[in-house]
């Protein structure tokens, strides 16, 4: 029997412990053939790109989520997602191969839910970034927008550590701050933040990340040398 590239996966909704069915694409037929400079793959086959499915929708409640949402809800947070969403919600399922829209809606649901769930701030900063990936080529200012607000989700995140115990390195938290802020005309905000990835660079344990800010960061300052 032929591999095909997606496939179905049964995931248990974290509200109503509905079990339904989710699509993922299968690892061998991801082929990343190079990375933008704020770390967004770019795939040899865009509609096998796993961002589409990252985020997992309930379709009987509506409750969206990821692999990195906290099992736990604060006092009042169930009621609060199903007053606000499962009590309006019209069962879409997004159970099949996704649109880019259709991937849009999921990552909004579960940057709303992760909000009112006080979620992590590593967590909805990595929820803003892979939405402004998914507008991207769109011709759409959405873009600049969640830009901005995973900047600032990293920022909140870095003063507070809360990817301690992660895969998550510092190096990589200071990294996207200063390309982000960078791709925003922010260059006083990227410059100190770019600056204290290279002063690590002796101390740090992600050898990969120095190298590329101390890259990124000599390339922008050729690239302005030439205007």
């Amino acid at each position: 029997m032929e591999l095909t590239p997606l496939y179905q996966k049964h995931i248990t909704c974290g509200l109503c412990t509905h079990t339904f069915k989710t699509t993922k694409i299968r690892g061998r037929f991801v082929r990343a053939k190079d990375h933008s400079s704020d770390l967004m793959p770019i795939y040899e086959d865009q509609s096998l790109n796993p961002n589409l499915y990252h985020v997992y929708l309930c379709p009987e409640c509506g409750y969206s989520f990821t692999d990195d949402f906290a099992s736990y809800f604060p006092p009042g947070g169930k009621e609060e997602i199903e007053e606000k969403i499962s009590r309006h919600w019209q069962h879409l399922d997004f159970s099949g191969e996704r649109s880019i829209d259709e991937a849009v809606k999921a990552f909004k649901l579960a940057i709303y839910i992760a909000v009112i769930k006080r979620e992590k701030s590593i967590t909805l900063a990595g929820l803003y970034l892979r939405l402004s990936w998914l507008f991207r080529g769109r011709d759409d200012s959405q873009e600049q927008r969640f830009q901005r607000l995973a900047v600032e989700a990293y920022k909140d995140a870095y003063s507070k550590e809360d990817y301690t115990g992660s895969q998550i390195t510092t190096e990589r938290v200071l990294y996207l701050i200063a390309e982000l802020s960078l791709r925003l005309g922010e260059e006083d905000e990227a410059t100190r933040h770019f600056s204290k990835i290279i002063e690590r660079q002796h101390t740090s344990t992600d050898r990969k990340m120095v190298h590329m800010a101390k890259e990124r960061w000599q390339l922008y300052r050729e690239d302005r040398k030439a205007l």
